[in-house]
Parts: C-alpha cells; structure tokens; sequence
C-alpha cells in the first residue's frame, strides 16, 4: 500500500491495481498502433504493384482450372478404355488419343493430344513479394535471383563433396568406398534458352558461360556421382529415345548363328531391310551384290562406316536388300540398317558413343519443292528492270 496524490487529493491505492491497468492500457495502445501501421502499409502499395499481385493471383487461378480440366479428361479417358484411373498413366493417356482421335497429319505437333498444363502453359514467376511490398526470397534485389540461387546451390555442393574428400582422405580410406565420378555420356548441358525457361528468367552470354563452367567443375570431382541428381537436372539427352526404340534379341539361324534383321530402313524414298549375322566372314552382299561392285566409293564407305566405328568389320556378315529412291538414298538407309543391328552385337558403352556420333538417328531430310514463281526451290529468274 501506498498513496498517490491526484489533483491535489490525496488517496490509497493498491499497487497492484495500478500496475494492472497501466499495463492494458499500454497493450491497447500498442495494438491499436500496429494495426495502424499495417493500414498505412497496405494503403501505400502502388496501382503497378496491385496489378502484379493480381496478374500472379489470375495465373494460378488458370493453372488450377487446367489441372482440374486435365484430371477430367484422363477420367473420362480411362473410363472409354475400361482402365483404372488410379494406375492410368500419361503413357496409357496417349496410346487412348491416339486410338480413339487417329490423325493422319504428317507432323507429330498437329495431332491431338493431352498433355499436363505444366508442359504446354509457359511457366511464369509468382509473387516474388507481399503486399507490404517485401520480397521473399533474399536475392530478390539481384534481379535474377533464381539463377544465382543455382548458383549458390552449385557451390554448396562443390563445398560438401571437397569436405567429403578430405575427411575421407585423413581417415585413409579410399575415395572409390565413398562414390566415384558421374558418367554423362550421351547427354549435354541445357542451352540457353531451355534454362531460361527452366528458372523463368533470362541471363546473358557472359552468365550463362559461368553456369556452364561452375557445372563443369562440379562434374569434375572425383565423388560427383553423388550429386547425380542434381547434375542431371540440367543435362539433356543428345537425341531422344522413342518407347519402341528396344534392342532386338538376337535369333539364330540353320546354322546356329546370331541373326538380327531390321526392317523400314528408310532415306527419302528409298526402302529396305538389313540382316546381319554373327559371327561371320565380313561378307556384304547389296541386293545380291557383293559390296565392292555396288555404288561408289562414296557410297560403300557410307555401308561400311557403321562396322569400321564399332570395330566389327570382318566379324559379321551383312545381307541388304534396297529399292526406290538414288543411290545416295540407298547407301544412308543400308548404313541406318546396319547401325541400329549393331546394337544387338555391342555393349552399351559402345550403344553410347554410336547415339553421340549420329548413328541411330534417322535422317529425316527431304528434297525441297519447287515454288511456284521461281526457277526451282531456291532459284529466282533472272532479274531485269526492263
């Protein structure tokens, strides 16, 4: 107890009732004031900033009706094939399109299709801050701060593998108990363009070069097959592998030798087939002609270049049948017969190096028409003024 004098009376007042009221007067006062603050806060936000907001809110708002829109198809997909919709895969989605739209376009882009809204919808940044105007991410003021965050995450990993090998190393432990270094054969490094699309943002020649070496430098480390994941997020098949693309097993023949045959061997207009026998005499025979009284010399280094890269010349036999088109056609649709037999004879090691010399790639080039108005597909008349 103790007394206070207010307006010059004097009174008895207990202690704690004078704290207590002091101190809800002061939290009061001290939410009222946050509140206010918050108010102001949002009340300053710019009619550009509001707009950014509500174009990210409309964006996902889109995203959400696809996705809802996508899950009804594939419903409706799986009920007119009899299939189970919780096992109905993209795969099983575009053998059912295929089926039940059949398109005889020429171009696989012009067919119908369903594919998820993430893969056809380009991709666009979210809010990158709030409506009080604060970024989330702390290199938001870099001005590209997905791309340096890729950056920081390289280095992180760099910095984990070296302190994994000097531990490793004092211990005296060998590194091939710890991980060893990662195989990206047959694969690159995303260009430009794609990583833009991938970090939705754009950098330039000079930032893109140091992406590239920072990843280098990873792929470089003795241990950086533990970091596989991460490495192949940003590398890209040289060619993409179609669902059919399978190796044929090889048969045997009367003779109880390997036979693999390879049929639509294609180039422009010319057809055929491919058989290869193994193991044999190097002998080739072109429509019942031996090699060496058939085309050019042009043209039989063109056969033989798939059997000279793989190292099999001489232990195979090769057996081609071809017609329709020139004798360039037919000599690149026997090489393209040859090569994808080849496989059957080859480790994967060796499939590898074949893909990344363009070997299994079928060449898809045609002769140009000629345009109306003009003298051929590129050739112009001759100018003259008068």
């Amino acid at each position: 107890m103790f007394s206070i004098v207010i307006r010059g009376l004097r009174s008895t007042l207990p202690r704690q009732s004078l704290i207590i009221n002091t101190s809800s007067h002061f939290h009061l006062s001290s939410v009222n004031k946050a509140e206010d603050v918050e108010s102001v806060q949002k009340a300053k936000i710019s009619k550009a900033m509001k707009a950014y907001l509500e174009r990210a809110k409309e964006y996902e708002s889109c995203m959400e009706t696809a996705r809802l829109e996508y899950k009804l198809g594939k419903r409706h997909l799986a009920n007119m094939m009899g299939a189970d919709v919780e096992t109905f895969t993209q795969q099983d989605i575009d053998l059912a399109v295929q089926y039940l739209f059949p398109s005889g376009l020429y171009d696989p882009a012009a067919r119908p299709t369903m594919k998820p809204p993430e893969e056809f919808i380009p991709r666009k940044k979210g809010a990158e801050f709030d409506e009080t105007g604060r970024p989330f991410h702390p290199l938001f003021y870099t001005g590209r701060p997905n791309f340096f965050q890729l950056l920081f995450d390289v280095v992180e990993n760099i910095n984990k593998l070296n302190a994994l090998e000097d531990s490793t190393r004092m211990k005296g432990k060998s590194l091939d108990s710890v991980g060893k270094k990662i195989d990206t054969t047959g694969s690159e490094w995303l260009p430009k363009e794609l990583l833009e699309k991938k970090i939705v943002e754009t950098i330039s020649d000079i930032e893109y070069d140091n992406f590239i070496s920072a990843m280098n430098r990873l792929e470089a480390h003795p241990l950086s097959d533990r970091v596989k994941d991460f490495v192949f997020e940003y590398r890209k098949p040289l060619i993409s592998k179609l669902d059919n693309d399978t190796i044929p097993v090889p048969q045997h023949d009367e003779d109880g030798r390997q036979c693999v045959t390879i049929y639509e061997c294609l180039r422009k207009t010319a057809r055929g087939d491919v058989t290869l026998k193994f193991p044999g005499t190097g002998k080739i025979e072109v429509n019942g002609q031996d090699l060496r009284s058939v085309g050019s010399t042009q043209q039989r280094e063109q056969v033989l270049f798939p059997l000279l890269f793989t190292k099999m010349y001489g232990k195979i036999d090769v057996t081609a049948n071809v017609s329709g088109g020139g004798p360039s056609s037919q000599a690149g649709a026997v090489r393209w017969g040859i090569a994808m037999a080849l496989r059957s004879f080859v480790d994967e090691d060796q499939i590898a190096r074949m893909r990344v010399a363009g070997l299994l790639t079928r060449d898809y080039r045609r002769r140009e028409r000629k345009k109306p108005g003009q003298a051929g597909a590129r050739r112009k008349y001759t100018w003259k003024k008068r």
